[in-house]
């Protein structure tokens, strides 16, 4: 019997990894392998691949590769974006994404049990001890304003220089530090990048629940409660499949793929609405296009909803037409077009009118669309497009551009992707606004209910120059007002760009600059220790000692998103300080540094590094920061960090 389940798991194993296509059978296969991958030998075929691929170079000393013993010691996902889109991606360039994703298995699966720790940490409570829902989703509302009310929060102007580091906790095999956790109570949920979700008595910094997925956990978790009552903790895996679990067990209530195309992934989180989920849908073929011998562009961004008791799909948006054959590459390459327009942000929710606001990146290939680059406003019961705006027309960019790759556009633009999610605003007077951030340094509000269908332009304030890993990045926070608005800009030498890396206030009704407060780098760097930007890095072979990184930042802008209170604004910067802001006058009232190691309560090793994506939540009396994030050569860091005001 135990040989016939080994050859049925196999044989099942085998259809999901090594078929390409996206049919209904082949998607509930896939669905019932990562289901049940605990009961699957997926290690095997990955361990088969690896010895096919990959040891006449890891295996042999001469070559100078990482051991077998040496890659144990990463996630599956910083394995996967090894392959997919750094040093390894030439050497990997022959293998489908399900045999890398076998590969990144069998490799991270080795070199003994790294959740030992967990049974020694636990402790015994109830999950959730009250009603209160401090952090639900990724705009702390469906408005994305990423605004904590007065009630939610001790946290205030004449206390804030008292918050006090009460616990860490370190994770391991985790490099970055990614997903927004959701808070009720007096519980934390939280998912790392190895696919572990713990639910984590915030006080004490104890596990009181955990479970597995198979890949690492990607979003923010979105808390919702259906129609029926029913409460889910959602969000989505690094394969883009979306998990509906129970708070109280961990147990998955379903799980379902959301992508369009075997590059797919989900980049921004899930919004939830009248038992529909808003899943928002990137590619990282953006990334992969660096490649010279890829053929690049076959896929696009979109947005699909999901029915919230069931995961069953809905309806699809999607941001260009299907990629058709449009010439060849210098190196001979077919190319395919037009692709892009990836949607990394979370959708604001409408649900006056009935609509979703979103924004969009670039175009990878031509030709060039009108949906890159734009905010787009969404029916939400049938995903049919209300109205778009465009900001920036004709960017088309991909990473070939690094370098001068065969796969760089003609006339490439600037990369200026909208990742910061939509803010839905209200001024003092009662005038609707939509307020988008921009990557190219530039803030713009939009009337709700435009004259055309070409969208309507209330007021544009540039801030920064902003380039490919600058401008406007991951979030802008509104309080009142006042609109808050981090910026990146790291050092590059282009022309006519100078780096204005710092916090910015601007005026709701006017876009007016309040007061403006730059990040500066507080040490002096090597110049040998100067590091290059976004995908180019991520693919040099150059290496850099930690301790010499850790010493000196090269990147210390503001990324990961903002929040604010009525009193405060936080924001945390690329190099592991985060600060606490007089929202009237941009003082900085409190800061900490988190680029540093760590004795954790749960006796793992650990040290903290750049402050990126959501980078702090807040919950009473305590601000929660996660701290490590080296996607695109920042600082590594694996830790939870928990600050709260003295105890009386």
């Amino acid at each position: 019997m135990k040989k016939v389940l080994f050859v049925i798991t196999a044989v099942v194993a085998g259809l999901v990894i090594y078929t390409a296509t996206l049919d209904a059978p082949i998607k509930a296969l896939e669905t019932f392998a990562i289901r049940h991958a605990d009961k699957l030998p997926l290690a095997y075929f990955g361990e088969k691949l690896f010895d096919d691929s990959c040891a006449s170079c890891h295996d042999n000393s001469a070559a100078h590769a990482p051991t077998r013993e040496a890659l144990s010691g990463f996630s599956r996902e910083s394995i996967l974006i090894a392959m997919g889109f750094g040093k390894m991606q030439p050497m990997a360039a022959h293998l489908s994404q399900r045999e890398q994703f076998l590969i990144a298995i069998y490799l991270s699966g080795a070199g003994g049990d790294h959740g030992a720790w967990i049974a020694d940490h636990s402790c015994d409570g109830t999950p959730k001890d009250s009603t209160t829902r401090f952090v639900t989703n990724w705009g702390l509302g469906d408005d994305n304003r990423r605004y904590l009310n007065p009630e939610l929060t001790g946290i205030k102007r004449s206390n804030v220089d008292q918050l006090e580091l009460a616990w860490a906790l370190a994770f391991p095999k985790v490099t970055d530090m990614r997903s927004q956790p959701a808070i009720i109570g007096n519980t934390l949920y939280f998912g790392d990048k190895t696919g572990k979700l713990y639910a984590i008595d915030r006080q004490r910094g104890c596990v009181l629940r955990h479970t597995e997925v198979l890949s690492g956990i990607r979003s923010a978790i979105t808390v919702i409660t259906s129609n029926e009552g029913v409460e889910s903790l959602v969000f989505a895996d690094s394969l883009a499949s979306i998990f509906a679990v129970d708070p109280i067990t961990l147990d998955v209530r379903w799980q379902h793929s959301a992508r369009l195309f075997d590059t797919s992934v989900i980049t921004g989180s899930i919004s939830y609405h009248n038992n529909r989920l808003f899943v928002p849908v990137s590619s990282y073929e953006v990334a992969v296009s660096g490649s010279p011998h890829y053929a690049c562009c076959h896929s696009h961004g979109g947005l699909i909803a999901l029915d919230a008791n069931s995961g069953e799909r809905l309806w699809e948006w999607h941001a260009t037409e299907d990629a058709s054959l449009r010439g060849q590459t210098r190196a001979g390459i077919d190319i395919f077009g037009p692709s892009g327009a990836s949607v990394w942000t979370t959708p604001a929710i409408d649900s006056k009118r009935g609509r979703l606001y979103f924004g969009t990146g670039e175009n990878m290939t031509h030709p060039a669309t009108d949906t890159s680059d734009a905010i787009i406003a969404l029916d939400m019961a049938s995903g049919q497009l209300a109205w778009k705006f465009q900001a920036t027309e004709g960017d088309v960019w991909n990473a070939g551009c690094w370098g001068d790759g065969p796969n760089c556009p003609e006339n490439p633009g600037g990369d200026f992707d909208f990742g910061a999610s939509v803010i839905i605003a209200e001024d003092a007077g009662g005038r609707e606004l939509l307020l988008a951030g921009q990557k190219s340094g530039e803030v713009y509000a939009l009337n709700p209910e435009p004259s055309s269908a070409q969208g309507e332009l209330l007021w544009h304030q540039r801030v920064s120059d902003g380039t490919t890993n600058g401008g406007i990045h991951w979030g802008m926070s509104l309080s009142g007002n006042t609109l808050v608005v981090p910026v990146a800009d790291p050092e590059r030498d282009r022309q006519d760009y100078t780096p204005r890396p710092g916090l910015y206030a601007l005026d709701l009704a006017s876009g007016a600059v309040i007061w403006e407060q730059p990040v500066m780098r507080d040490c002096e760097i090597r110049p040998e220790n100067r590091l290059l930007s976004g995908l180019e890095n991520t693919r040099s072979t150059r290496k850099i000692s930690l301790q010499d990184q850790y010493s000196c930042s090269f990147f210390y802008g503001l990324s990961a998103a903002a929040i604010t209170t009525d009193t405060l604004a936080f924001s945390a910067g690329l190099n592991g300080v985060l600060r606490a802001y007089d929202i009237d006058t941009g003082k900085i009232l409190w800061r900490t540094e988190s680029a540093q190691a760590f004795d954790s309560a749960n006796g793992i090793t650990g040290h903290g590094g750049a402050v990126d994506v959501s980078g702090q939540v807040i919950a009473g009396d305590w601000l929660y920061l996660q701290s490590g994030y080296s996607m695109f050569g920042q600082l590594p860091g694996n830790v939870l960090l928990a600050y709260r005001l003295p105890q009386e």
